[in-house]
């Protein structure tokens, strides 16, 4: 009877102990761990060749980092939560996302399945394609089914606040380790009795050790009044994190709604289309989210998130140049035009992406 409880034991032990000291790193070295993700990330995007000789296999490595990535944001805000305190310049995004995450477990579900879709669909798509063009479009729409079915829970759980990109809180920097706040703290003392300013402590707030006080970091003699400014409170800094987005009403919901559905409504019009140059299936989605634009209309009581997902959203029309007709009659001839004129370098870098914006559509999709 022994035996056969040990077993599991002796099984499941190893990996948590694994998951545990993982953790402790990635906590412990975040600005390493950043800066190895970012090279990682930055270098998918450069690789010679990659979307032509091994679009899969390089398209595995990057949504894989994505994946990685957003398991390491999820171990830093759980870190971050066990500090006492609030972090130090926290966005209004990430106030919000993580009062939805501590509030609702279903929010935190929906949000993370929507982001590693997010990161996965190229892949898929990818995939799909060596199947033939109707089941590549086949997973096109339902990936966009999916992402509208989770934003539109999303919106049913904030109580039909409007949806804010991502819908998972973003990375932020956790407090050094006790090792760096020592040297700090004996840096500090010794610059204290010796009467002259220790120049770390002006680049940075300083938290004492022994006591937990914190001195704020000191501004230099040109930069006195914007110090003091980011120091004023306004009033979304002392809102509820669940009043940071108004509820949406009337038109404005509809708006939203309309926002959701547009990748779907624009994905199955492409399905359905006999010509990447046909104009309708392109009308039809820029229709769809131009309605969704002007029947949301700012009031007086927009916040300051608020604008800033609208803004994010106006930006992103911006892809609709690189869609469907537009980019197959307007922008793909410009753009390889160009690549011709450019040094081999760049034109080859600027060829591997020509390449991926001519084959897949989700190469150019902004939800």
């Amino acid at each position: 009877m022994s035996n056969s409880t040990s077993l599991p034991h002796a099984l499941t032990t190893p990996p948590t102990k694994w998951l545990s000291a993982y953790s402790t790193f990635i906590t412990t070295h975040q600005s390493s761990v950043t800066q190895i993700e970012s090279a990682l990330r930055s270098l998918t995007y450069i690789i010679p060749g990659r979307f032509r000789d091994a679009e899969l296999a390089s398209e595995s490595l990057h949504s894989s980092i994505q994946l990685l990535s957003m398991y390491h944001d999820t171990l830093l805000t759980r870190s971050l939560s066990k500090l006492p305190g609030a972090p130090k310049q926290q966005s209004f995004h990430n106030r919000y996302t993580k009062f939805w995450i501590q509030k609702s477990k279903f929010y935190r579900r929906v949000a993370t399945i929507l982001a590693i879709v997010q990161y996965t669909e190229l892949l898929w798509e990818m995939t799909a394609k060596r199947k033939g063009t109707k089941t590549r479009w086949r997973v096109v729409v339902l990936l966009e089914a999916i992402k509208a079915f989770c934003r539109l829970f999303l919106l049913k759980i904030t109580n039909s606040r409007p949806l804010v990109t991502p819908a998972l809180p973003e990375r932020e920097l956790i407090p050094e380790d006790e090792k760096e706040d020592e040297e700090d703290e004996e840096a500090f003392l010794e610059a204290e009795i010796e009467g002259r300013p220790h120049p770390q402590i002006l680049e940075k707030e300083y938290k004492m050790k022994r006591t937990g006080l914190s001195l704020p970091s000191l501004p230099k003699s040109s930069d006195i009044s914007s110090y003091l400014l980011s120091k004023v409170l306004t009033a979304d800094d002392i809102k509820s994190p669940s009043t940071l987005l108004n509820k949406l009403h009337g038109s404005a919901h509809l708006a939203e709604i309309l926002h959701i559905l547009q990748p779907v409504i624009y994905a199955i019009a492409m399905s359905r289309s006999k010509s990447s140059k046909n104009w309708q299936p392109w009308l039809l989605g820029l229709s769809v989210e131009y309605a969704a634009r002007q029947l949301r209309k700012d009031g007086l009581r927009t916040t300051a998130l608020e604008r800033e997902q609208w803004n994010k959203r106006g930006w992103a029309m911006g892809w609709w140049a690189m869609r469907g007709a537009f980019y197959e009659n307007v922008t793909k001839g410009f753009l390889h035009r160009t690549s011709e004129r450019l040094p081999g370098l760049i034109s080859g870098v600027l060829d591997d992406y020509l390449y991926l914006w001519d084959n897949y559509y989700f190469s150019t999709s902004s939800n």
